[in-house]
């Protein structure tokens, strides 16, 4: 009867693993390098991301954190992932112990670190376990000291800051602080550095500090520094909660209230984790340890964020500065429009269809506020980083798969306004009069604007020929082609090109090309690699630039085959095959053109040659920035066997898969499976491919049937 109870117990322990995907998740993944993740615990789509800064500038730290680094500065609240840029950081809580040298204080043992979807630990050299956790809205800090003397540095002058000469170690305009009672601290504080913003805040500790002491500020500071010192019981620990608010203090108080009343971590960090499940459970993989591991890690990552700021009573600040009340109680930021308009956003509208309606709302609102769509925002706030305006795209990819939560009138009217008032790096004036935006009168990115304009225009077009609008869908359509107007038929490249309609010479079409560390035509890339860009939403004009599908086709061999001139990872040169840069976004459809070319096999083989080289289960495991989850929906996508060419489209361009089956739990509990039962590392070709038994004709297959469920099952060969 004993081995009986054994059985059952271990059978259990199988059942419930299956169902724990977070054990999966590996949250190192892409700490080393360039993949600028973080390790600290956060919520699905949560408003504070609590973790450890190692160093609060400098572009191998834009999250905060580096695997290979010595020092923790403190514990900071929030933060980006994958990002290519500093922000956040917002109130730095640094534990320490005065029995130790205060060398120690900043020092850790690193094999000491350990991390888990909704956990982060560490033991500081002075001694000090510091343990996090959070909700929503609320970071959750415990704290072990080796006696029962403990001290607590709150440093509200910290911040993850730009390192360019406009934003000094004075990152802090104005703050206003109080320490409220023996447990509590509130304020706020003004920032300037990606954005200018204001955040609310307020700290509890479980325990009275019986001493403060505020340090000497240095010639640009303008926020406090506050050094607590508590005497503890004997289980020698102590707990800080720490929440937030873009509204007042008032905001954070109640999210605190709300989200976390009191103090038991072992619940909060298990609440996390049952959150976290119900998304990571919407997808059942059939795969070996290792790809179970980077496969979940992804689908983790691209959850991240955006991030919903608006407090648990649905007030948020805007981009006017105002304070106003969000639908559903839900308004998002951390939108890093440029990259997951790609495929993190139709990858949301697949597997987390509930939160689109609240992304497109979010869109409308800013426009209401701003005067046009945002670029990319954080903390509520435009950045204006990136080119083009791809919530345009993300607008039409919401109509085109039949997301209702918004006004589809006020939508197409967004969209007409922000392609037609001028605003940053939008001269529409300019566009209009050439065709093009010409160099000598845009220093900067001419070919890279008039590229991904074109985009945009064709879905303004597509919208108002959807909503009747003849006239709107004429003019863009019109405009939807100006790509053309720079197409060099001898270089067959798209080229710079000034007001007199002579071309840039020199002219290196290898050389790629970025605002901040080698200006040119192009955007974190070269001539090369921005010439697919049209292909998004008009292959077949690029197909006939070349001349036919077989020189379209050799156009892709090349561009797969020619080496690189000096790759540099800060211009997107990482990851390379050729000239293709799977390290940043204007490369990741490309692969996929090939299922328009007369060589579609050869593409199957680049996916897997990327999926295998490029991403592994290591803390550098991920080459080039995650870019708020568009690497990692790059990622599950390829996996899965279909990837969006148009994210703006219902269609979703064919592949190959990447495992041999995988399951997906759509919106209303219908199901989708993807079957490859001879896949494997020889096998990684597909000869025909049948959606519920019918074989599909086109290398496509649309949202709705997905949404519609069923299996669709790949024939592997291995040549």
């Amino acid at each position: 009867m004993r081995y009986f109870w054994v059985i059952v117990l271990v059978f259990g322990t199988i059942l419930a693993q299956a169902q724990d995907k977070s054990s999966f998740v590996n949250v190192f993944i892409g700490t080393d390098g360039t993949g600028h993740t973080f390790p600290g615990p956060s919520m699905p789509f949560g408003m504070v991301q609590p973790g450890p800064d190692n160093s609060d500038m400098g572009w191998n730290n834009t999250s905060g954190y580096q695997y290979r680094d010595s020092i923790i500065m403190g514990f900071s609240q929030t933060r980006f992932s994958g990002t290519g840029i500093n922000e956040m950081g917002d109130v730095m809580l640094l534990p320490f112990s005065d029995m130790k040298e205060k060398r120690l204080q900043n020092l850790y043992f690193k094999k000491s670190e350990k991390a888990a979807v909704g956990y982060y630990s560490v033991t500081k050299k002075d001694d000090v376990k510091v343990e996090l956790t959070c909700s929503e809205r609320v970071a959750l800090h415990k704290y072990t000291f080796p006696d029962r003397q403990a001290k607590v540095l709150v440093d509200l002058q910290h911040g993850l800051r730009f390192i360019f000469e406009e934003h000094p170690k004075g990152l802090v305009l104005e703050s206003d602080v109080k320490i409220e009672n023996n447990t509590t601290i509130s304020g706020y504080c003004s920032t300037r550095n990606w954005v200018k913003r204001k955040y609310f805040f307020t700290i509890r500790f479980d325990k009275p500090f019986i001493r403060k002491e505020e340090l000497p500020k240095a010639e640009l500071d303008k926020a406090p520094k506050y050094v607590f010192s508590f005497q503890l019981d004997d289980s020698k620990v102590l707990k800080a909660k720490v929440a937030l608010s873009t509204v007042d203090v008032a905001g954070a108080k109640l999210n605190m209230l709300t989200e976390m009343p009191g103090w038991d971590f072992e619940k909060v960090r298990l609440q996390t984790v049952k959150v976290w499940n119900s998304y990571l459970n919407r997808i059942e993989i059939t795969a070996d340890a290792k790809q179970k591991e980077i496969f979940y890690t992804s689908v983790y990552h691209f959850l991240l964020q955006p991030s919903n700021i608006a407090d648990v009573n649905g007030k948020y600040r805007g981009a006017d500065d105002r304070i106003a009340l969000a639908p559903n109680k839900t308004y998002y930021s951390t939108l890093s429009i440029w990259d997951i308009y790609r495929g993190a956003f139709p990858l949301l509208e697949l597997i987390v269809p509930e939160r689109v309606n609240g992304i497109i709302q979010t869109l409308l609102l800013h426009h209401k506020a701003a005067g046009f769509l945002p670029i990319w925002t954080a903390w509520g706030q435009d950045n204006y980083c990136m080119i083009g305006n791809h919530s345009i795209p993300m607008i039409l990819s919401a109509f085109n798969k039949g997301f209702k939560g918004f006004d589809k009138f006020e939508a197409l009217k967004a969209m007409k306004e922000t392609s037609t008032k001028n605003h940053i790096n939008s001269d529409w004036d300019l566009y209009n009069q050439y065709g093009y935006y010409p160099f000598d009168k845009l220093d900067n990115e001419s070919v890279s604007r008039t590229l991904e304009s074109g985009y945009d225009d064709w879905c303004v077009a597509q919208m108002a020929m959807k909503l009747g609008d003849r006239a709107v869908a004429e003019q863009f359509g019109r405009r939807a082609g100006y790509y053309k107007n720079l197409f060099d038929s001898t270089t067959k490249l798209f080229r710079g090109r000034d007001t007199k309609g002579s071309w840039r010479v020199p002219f290196n079409p290898l050389i790629a090309t970025s605002p901040m560390n080698n200006p040119g035509d192009y955007t974190e890339a070269n001539a090369w690699q921005y010439f697919w860009t049209p292909g998004q939403y008009d292959v077949e004009g690029i197909i006939k630039l070349l001349g036919g599908v077989d020189r379209f086709t050799q156009h892709l061999h090349t561009f797969f085959t020619l080496a690189s001139e000096h790759p540099d990872k800060y211009l997107g040169q990482e990851a390379m095959i050729g000239q293709y840069a799977h390290g940043n976004e204007p490369s990741h459809h490309i692969i996929y053109l090939y299922s328009y070319s007369s060589s579609p096999k050869t593409g199957q083989k680049y996916i897997h040659q990327v999926v295998n080289t490029f991403h592994n289960n290591t803390p550098d495991g991920m080459i080039g920035n995650d870019d708020c989850g568009q690497m990692s929906a790059w990622y599950i996508l390829s996996c899965l066997g279909f990837y969006p060419v148009n994210a703006a489209s219902n269609e979703f361009v064919l592949g190959v898969p990447q495992l041999k089956k995988a399951t997906l739990t759509l919106a209303g509990g219908k199901q989708f499976t993807i079957e490859a039962p001879l896949f494997d590392d020889a096998n990684i070709y597909w000869d025909s491919a049948y959606l519920n038994g019918k074989l599909i004709q086109h290398h496509i297959i649309t949202y709705h049937q997905l949404l519609q469920g069923g299996v669709m099952r790949f024939d592997m060969v291995n040549k």
